[in-house]
Order: C-alpha cells, then sequence, then structure tokens
C-alpha cells in the first residue's frame, strides 16, 4: 500500500481576491494629501455645526449695544462682536448649521432627480430624449445665480424655499451628464447582447447601465457643493435665504457690510468662513474625480 507523503501532495494555489472598485478609490485617495486635508476640514466643520449648543461659548442670538463691532482679540471675545454686540464666535459656529444645511443638501436631491431623468433620457434615445433633454436646455439659457435668484424670489425667502431653489437649479446639470454618460455606456457590446436576450429595460438599467454611469455622475454632483455653497450664501446676502435673527453665513455678510469701514476684519470673518468652505469642497471633489480614475 503506497504511502502519500506531504511532499507529494501539490499545494493548493491561493485564491487572490482582486481589490473592489471603492477599495482601490480609498487606496489612491489616502495617496493625495491635499484631498485628505480638504475632507479633514470639512469633517471638522460638520462636527462644529453638529455640536454647535455645547462648543459657542455665548448665545449668538443675544447682544448689547455696549460691545458693538469690538475688535478680533477682544477679552472675552476671541473674534470680537457684529453690529448687534453678538458674539462672532458663537454665530460663526452656529452658522455652520444652516450654511452646510444649504450648501450640501440640495445636491444629494437634485443627484437623485437629475440622475433618474437623465439616465432614462439617455437609455431610451429617440423621442423621449429629444423631449426631456429640449426640456432641459431651457433651464440653461439662465446662469446659475440668476435662476436661483428668481425661482427663490418667486417662491419667497426662507430655509425650506431656498433649497428647493437651489435643487432646481442643479437637477439640469446633472441630468445633462447623466444622459451623456448613458448614451455612451447603452451602445457598448454588453448592453446589446442584454437587450438581444430579452431583458427588460429595468433590468438593464439596474445590472448593466447603474453600475457604470453612476460613478461620473457622483464626481460631477460632489465638485457642485461648492458652487451650491457660494449660491445659498449669495440668497442669504441678498435675503432670499434664511431670515434674522438666524446665524447664516451669508447673512452675517449682509448684515456686516456696513461695518466693513468702522472693522473690516471682524466683517471678513462669515466671507473666509465661506471661501474655506467652499475650497475644501472642490479640492476633495478633485482629489475624488483622480482617484475614481481607473488609469490614475
Amino acid at each position: 500500500m503506497a504511502v502519500i507523503t506531504a511532499d507529494m501532495v501539490a499545494p493548493r494555489p491561493a485564491i487572490l481576491k482582486s481589490p473592489g472598485f471603492w477599495s482601490g478609490v480609498i487606496r489612491r485617495l489616502c495617496r493625495d494629501p491635499v484631498a485628505l486635508a480638504a475632507l479633514a476640514v470639512v469633517v471638522l466643520l460638520v462636527l462644529i455645526a453638529i455640536f454647535a449648543p455645547y462648543i459657542a461659548p455665548y448665545d449668538p442670538s443675544k447682544g448689547s449695544v455696549i460691545r458693538r463691532l469690538k475688535p478680533i482679540g477682544t477679552p472675552g471675545f476671541i473674534l470680537g462682536t457684529d453690529e448687534l454686540g453678538r458674539d462672532m464666535l458663537s454665530r460663526l459656529i452656529y452658522g455652520a448649521r444652516l450654511s452646510l444645511t444649504m450648501g450640501v443638501i440640495p445636491v444629494p436631491i437634485a443627484f437623485v432627480i437629475g440622475s433618474a431623468i437623465g439616465i432614462i433620457a439617455g437609455y431610451a434615445g429617440g423621442i423621449v430624449n429629444t423631449l426631456i433633454m429640449r426640456t432641459i436646455d431651457v433651464f440653461y439659457a439662465f446662469p446659475s445665480v440668476l435662476l436661483a435668484v428668481a425661482l427663490s424670489g418667486a417662491l419667497g425667502s426662507g430655509l425650506t424655499n431656498a433649497l428647493v431653489s437651489l435643487t432646481v437649479v442643479f437637477i439640469p446639470q446633472i441630468a445633462r451628464v447623466a444622459e451623456s454618460v448613458t448614451t455612451q455606456v447603452r451602445k457598448l457590446d454588453y448592453v446589446d447582447a442584454a437587450r438581444a436576450s430579452g431583458a427588460p429595460a429595468r433590468t438593464i438599467i439596474r445590472v448593466h447601465i447603474l453600475g457604470n454611469v453612476l460613478s461620473p455622475i457622483f464626481v460631477f454632483a460632489t465638485s457642485l457643493i461648492s458652487v451650491s455653497m457660494i449660491l445659498a450664501s449669495g440668497l442669504s446676502f441678498l435675503g432670499l435665504g434664511v431670515r434674522p435673527p438666524d446665524a447664516e453665513w451669508g447673512l452675517m455678510l449682509n448684515t456686516l457690510r456696513t461695518a466693513i469701514y468702522n472693522n473690516p476684519f471682524v466683517a471678513a470673518l462669515p466671507g473666509l468662513m465661506i471661501f474655506v468652505t467652499s475650497v475644501c469642497f472642490n479640492l476633495f471633489s478633485d482629489g475624488l474625480r483622480t482617484a475614481m480614475d481607473v488609469k490614475s
């Protein structure tokens, strides 16, 4: 009887799992220090907004006439006070809540609606594509700023109306990108094979289209957050966003504009916060776009 030794047994080849797409994206993103630094700033701002009641040293709505427009570095008021004697640090902390809400929330809503419209138009083609995309093109006759101002003016001031206006502004842009990439994907061989096999359109879109078009649409949508931040602040600056005495960076710029000659550094603080936040979102979007490029 033959004896089987360990040397006679051939080792089984190891089964190597190929890294998934998102694991590769995270790995490449972790090698981008600029994108990571921008993400860290964004996360810090989100945490500040969430824990504002525990971080802010004063009530953001409580003012005092005797301490109006205190300069930066005043004892007890590190960033000074505004035109009503309210602590600027507290108002900037609370302002992050409304500013981030107005800047971020419209983008994912527009992402869902715009992606659905664009994917349907791109896959259907023909007269359906023409009707949908020509309707979308109507919105391109107006610059984003003017369209947002017109919609907010028609709906009235307020947080909800501002969110609706910004969402409507971004839906056509996302739909255009979604339609473009879907039109390219639906002409590929594996989509034609699925269609020839008798698969319904809903299955083809869910299985073969979505996985290949959502990545570029998502990257484009993230780049709109910085634009949304600026537009939201602009609406509040014009009085079409949140109402006083709520703390919001764009509204704070409006109320402090008369103090630009008396205390320019305090008056510039809300604008600095808008600038830093928008740049960080933009830098992270650029890093994400590079990380999601399979050739990188």
